[in-house]
């Protein structure tokens, strides 16, 4: 018998977040999850009229491709996604993970290799400017693990989250969208951080599950020189299988000059991938109300109630501030007085404080309020 919980979540990837209409081409991509999930997709978007396409990965085996790929190798990979990608009208991935760390033995070359002439042409340049697109992971026992849950628990967490009631969030990201769209300077404090910066002029995106689920985030750029000063991560970030924790990153003129962490060889040899790897494509603040603690997983993480997260790398181009790069690394800190506190502030305005939003037209987006 078919989890009833998956028709639930299908209905919100399908009628929610990328909103299928008749006759669109839909690719499903499906990676290490259970079939029934899958199929449970498919008649979504049947239902809807659409045209489901499905390919089905598995981690093991895309590891390998890269790993011992060559260069002609990658690219006929890329070229071929790209050329089905600029058939679809809307994009489902959901990931699964038996091993969090299956990419870590991966080169850095190798990475960048696929990063730059697999990952960019077919994400970066296709699907995430012209198709509707939402991506997930799914829940699996090391996932559960990553939280320190069990697995039914993190199963009972997982659906509950990723079928939150995604309108009511909608309107109420809305006042503080119009908030950063108003805003030129960006201060940001606490423990080993004191940041600024300028957003003047760069649109600001509210999201609440279109993009990504679980979700709750607006973000915007800033402004590529004008970030000043040091920013301490206080969350532990995984990056291409790779675990980072006690990030710290001293900024000048926008550019990151001086980077540590638990191992803070690879950070840089990360950092050092192109010119971009430097700047920040992405400033963002986290507000999803059933999300508190982190999981080493950044479609979670970067959702937290009461954190933000700065971006070293690739902009998006609906919030660009011009950077490029193949990097696009979401670090995530969180401000609530269980991580150590801190302050936002808009033109000098305290928004909010130890990760609660003070000002009457934002409290809408406190975790109390859902």
């Amino acid at each position: 018998m078919q989890d009833p919980r998956y028709e639930k979540l299908a209905d919100v990837l399908v009628g929610h977040s990328t909103n299928v209409q008749t006759d669109e081409n839909v690719l499903i991509e499906a990676i290490d999850i259970p079939d029934d999930m899958v199929i449970a997709l498919i008649r979504e978007i049947r239902e809807r009229g659409g045209n489901p396409v499905v390919t089905l990965k598995r981690n093991r085996i895309q590891r390998e491709l890269i790993r011992g790929g060559s260069d002609e190798n990658i690219v006929l990979a890329g070229d071929y996604e790209a050329y089905r990608m600029k058939k679809m009208d809307a994009y489902i991935a959901i990931r699964g993970s038996l091993n969090i760390a299956e990419m870590s033995d991966v080169s850095t070359q190798a990475m960048n290799r696929y990063q730059n002439d697999w990952l960019k042409p077919v994400h970066f340049d296709i699907r995430v400017p012209d198709t509707k697109w939402v991506v997930l992971r799914w829940p699996t026992s090391s996932m559960a693990q990553q939280a320190s849950s069990s697995t039914e628990a993190f199963e009972t967490f997982y659906f509950d989250v990723c079928t939150l009631d995604y309108a009511k969030l909608a309107t109420a990201t809305l006042p503080l969208m119009e908030r950063m769209d108003a805003t030129d300077q960006v201060r940001i404090v606490g423990p080993g951080t004191d940041l600024s910066c300028s957003v003047k002029d760069i649109p600001c995106k509210g999201c609440a599950g279109e993009r990504n689920i679980p979700d709750g985030e607006c973000f915007t750029a800033p402004v590529r020189d004008s970030i000043e000063g040091t920013l301490r991560h206080n969350t532990p970030t995984l990056y291409h299988g790779v675990s980072f924790s006690d990030i710290e990153l001293t900024f000048e003129k926008g550019k990151i000059v001086q980077a540590t962490a638990n191992n803070t060889e690879k950070l840089n040899q990360i950092l050092d991938t192109d010119e971009g790897a430097r700047y920040i494509g992405e400033f963002a603040i986290g507000f999803n109300p059933h999300i508190h603690r982190p999981m080493l997983d950044i479609l979670f993480d970067e959702k937290i109630a009461g954190s933000f997260h700065f971006t070293p790398g690739q902009a998006y181009e609906d919030a660009d501030n011009g950077n490029r790069s193949s990097v696009h690394w979401d670090m995530v800190s969180i401000q609530t007085p269980e991580f150590g506190g801190g302050e936002i502030y808009f033109d000098d305005e305290l928004v909010r404080k130890d990760g609660l939003f003070v000002t009457d037209d934002l409290a809408c987006l406190n975790p109390d309020q859902f």
